[in-house]
């Protein structure tokens, strides 16, 4: 008898002591992830379509950081599309639309700015979609950028 109350007992004391260790843990915002470490082009879809070879060498190198305060920098790259530009281009930025929206001050990405639709953010890839002007219209896109 008395094996069959110290059972149930035992059972109780142990699922006590293992639920006081849980910690709840807020789960990584957009902020958290954006600014976790420096940016790298990775590939350009439109319309479900690769686009990566018709962006231009000098836009692929560029390294892009997202700084906690709202700032970040543009670092160009090895290969520059004008040589007169400057190495190192600052600006701001914010999430607008509960974090659906990235909107930077400066071309983060083949001279665009504005505001960006954010695809997909994580701990390794940033996926916005924009649209740009090309000699044949307004095309939309997405960019993969990869830590």
């Amino acid at each position: 008898m008395n094996k069959l109350i110290l059972f149930p007992v035992l059972c109780f004391t142990i699922l006590s002591f293992s639920s006081c260790d849980k910690t709840d843990e807020a789960l990584p915002s957009n902020s958290d992830h954006i600014t976790r470490s420096a940016w790298r082009f990775d590939k350009a879809m439109s319309g479900g379509t690769d686009v990566s070879g018709f962006v231009n060498a000098c836009y692929k190198d560029n390294v892009i950081t997202f700084l906690a305060n709202g700032t970040g920098t543009l670092e160009e790259g090895a290969s520059k599309c004008n040589s007169s530009d400057p190495q190192t281009v600052s600006f701001t930025w914010n999430f607008t639309d509960d974090g659906n929206t990235l909107n930077v001050t400066a071309g983060i990405f083949a001279g665009q700015s504005g505001a960006f639709k954010v695809i997909s953010l994580n701990e390794t890839q940033m996926i916005l979609e924009g649209t740009v002007s090309t000699p044949t219209g307004n095309v939309t896109g997405q960019i993969y950028f990869k830590h």
